[in-house]
């Protein structure tokens, strides 16, 4: 499976569930909270037992959108202080 289809598959935003936030398809855990964690220096593995309804393949999709999102906004360094 490309890393498209994936995202798109596992990757659900609904109005009803998290406010509309994006989360991991039939959990309320949202890609935030995953890429906070990655980012905090949790592994992969770290996250899965943190989260036992999330596989790795969810982490990779969580990535992907998060990549996807930045090629459609520009950040201007000021606001990034």
């Amino acid at each position: 499976m490309d890393t498209e289809s994936n995202m798109k598959q596992r990757v659900v935003i609904d109005p009803n569930i998290c406010h509309g936030k994006p989360v991991i398809k039939g959990t309320r855990v949202l890609i935030s909270n995953l890429i906070a964690d990655l980012a905090s220096g949790l592994s992969i593995d770290e996250i899965i037992v943190n989260y036992p309804n999330v596989s790795r393949e969810d982490i990779q999709a969580a990535l992907s959108f998060a990549g996807e999102l930045t090629r459609f906004e520009t950040y201007p360094i000021e606001n990034l202080k």
